[in-house]
C-alpha cells in the first residue's frame, strides 16, 4: 500500500435518555445516574493508548457520535477535546462533528460547544411531523427542531448537519416532501438523507409497524425527495448524503474512501494500515465494562486481521456508496491489492447494469446500482 493513508477518530458517548426502536447502535438509556464523570476519564485513558496507535499521524477529523452525545455538557465535551488535542497530532483544518438531539440540547451550551472546538453540528431531526416523531420514539417534537437549529445558527456554527428519514410509518410522498422541504427552509449546508430500516435487535424489527411504505412507494418517496434536494444546490455526493459546496463530511467520507480510524469509548471500533496488514478491533461494548477496563490501567479490544478477500469486499461495500465511484490507482492504494484481480467481477456488474466506467480506470455505480446497492456489494463477496 502506497502513501499515508488519511486517519480520523471517532469518540462514542453512550447515553441516551431514551432508547428509539428502529437504533442498533451501542447506545443506553440513561437513568438518573449515568457515570459521566469516570467514563470521561476511561476516554481520556483510551486517548492516550490510541494516540499511541496512531503513531504521530494527524488526525483529518473527529466525530463524537452515540449515543446522544449533547447529554454531556459543552464543558465536559470541551474537556475532551483538549484532551484529543494534547494527545494527536491535528490537521491545522481539522473537522471536529459532534452529534445533537434537539431535545437535549440546552441552548446556552450551543455557544459552548463552538467554543470548545466542535466545527460542525449534527441534529438528528428525522422528521418535522409530530405524530412521526412519536412514533419513532424521539423526545422532540418539531418546535425543538427549528429552536435547536435556530440556536446552532446563532452560536456561530455554519457547518449544520440535518438528519432526515423517509420510508417511516404511515408515510406518504406528501408527507414526505413536507419533511425536506422544512429541512432545506432552514438553510442546513449538509443534510442526510436515509431510509428507515429494520436492522436487527431493535424494536422495529421484532415486531414492524404494520403501515411501513412497501418497496415502489419507499422508491418514490426517495426519487421525489432527492430531486427536491438537487434542484435547491444541494450535491448527492453519496447515497444518503447531500451537501452544498465545500460542506461534504469529511470524516465520512474518510470511511468511504476506505481511509483508518482510530476509536474511543464503549463498543467503539477502529480501522488501521500496519505496512501490508490492514486490523479491525473493537473495544469492551458495555459502559460500565469498559469504564472498569480503563480503570485497572487497560481497555481491551477484540482484533481481527482483515484477508484480502474481505478487503474486496469492504472497500467496495464504502467506495461504490460514493456517486463519484472509485479509480484503479485508489483501489490499489487502500487495500495493497493488483485492480486486475477484480476485472471479471467488475465487468459482470456492469453487464448488470450496476455499474459504469467512467473514462480510464475510474468506476462508478449506475443509478441502478445506487438503488439495489446490496446486489452491487454482492458481487464483490468473497
Amino acid at each position: 500500500m502506497s502513501g499515508q493513508i488519511d486517519l480520523s477518530l471517532y469518540v462514542h458517548l453512550p447515553w441516551c435518555l431514551a432508547k428509539c426502536p428502529y437504533c442498533d447502535f451501542n447506545s443506553h438509556t440513561a437513568g438518573d445516574n449515568a457515570p459521566k464523570d469516570r467514563y470521561l476519564r476511561a476516554l481520556e485513558t483510551d486517548l492516550k493508548a490510541e494516540a499511541r496507535r496512531a503513531g504521530g499521524r494527524p488526525l483529518l477529523s473527529v466525530f463524537i457520535g452515540g449515543g446522544t452525545p449533547s447529554f454531556f455538557t459543552a464543558r465536559e465535551i470541551g474537556r475532551l477535546i483538549e484532551v484529543i488535542a494534547a494527545e494527536f497530532s491535528l490537521q491545522s483544518d481539522i473537522e471536529v462533528t459532534m452529534e445533537a438531539n434537539p431535545g437535549t440540547i440546552e441552548h446556552d451550551d450551543l455557544g459552548g460547544y463552538a467554543a470548545a472546538g466542535v466545527s460542525r453540528l449534527s441534529l438528528g431531526a428525522q422528521s418535522f411531523n409530530a405524530e412521526s416523531l412519536k412514533r419513532l420514539g424521539r423526545i422532540h417534537g418539531p418546535d425543538e427542531i427549528y429552536s435547536a437549529y435556530d440556536g446552532a445558527a446563532k452560536a456561530g456554527f455554519d457547518s449544520i448537519n440535518l438528519d432526515i428519514m423517509y420510508a417511516l410509518p404511515g408515510q406518504d410522498v406528501e408527507m414526505a416532501v413536507y419533511d425536506v422541504e422544512q429541512a432545506m427552509a432552514l438553510g442546513p449546508a449538509h443534510i442526510s438523507y436515509y431510509q428507515l430500516t429494520l436492522e436487527p435487535n431493535t424494536v422495529f424489527h421484532n415486531n414492524p409497524p404494520p403501515d411501513l411504505p412497501d418497496e415502489d412507494k419507499s422508491f418514490e418517496i426517495q426519487e421525489r425527495c432527492q430531486e427536491l434536494l438537487v434542484e435547491q444546490g444541494y450535491e448527492q455526493y453519496e447515497i444518503s448524503a447531500f451537501a452544498r459546496a465545500g460542506h461534504q463530511c469529511r470524516h465520512n467520507l474518510n470511511y468511504w474512501k476506505f481511509g483508518d480510524y482510530v476509536a474511543v469509548g464503549a463498543g467503539a471500533h477502529g480501522k488501521v494500515t500496519e505496512g501490508a496488514r490492514i486490523r479491525r478491533y473493537e473495544k469492551p461494548g458495555h459502559p460500565l465494562g469498559y469504564i472498569e477496563q480503563a480503570e485497572t490501567g487497560e481497555i481491551g479490544s477484540r482484533e481481527i486481521e482483515v484477508s484480502d478477500s474481505d478487503r474486496t469486499f469492504e472497500y467496495m461495500l464504502n467506495a461504490l456508496r460514493l456517486k463519484r465511484g472509485f479509480t484503479a490507482a485508489e483501489y490499489m492504494a487502500r487495500t495493497g491489492l493488483a485492480i486486475d484481480t477484480i476485472e471479471d467481477r467488475l465487468a459482470a456488474a456492469a453487464q448488470n447494469g450496476l455499474i459504469e466506467q467512467a473514462g480510464g480506470w475510474r468506476w462508478r455505480p449506475t443509478a441502478l446500482g445506487l438503488r439495489f446497492q446490496n446486489d452491487l456489494t454482492a458481487s464483490f463477496l468473497p
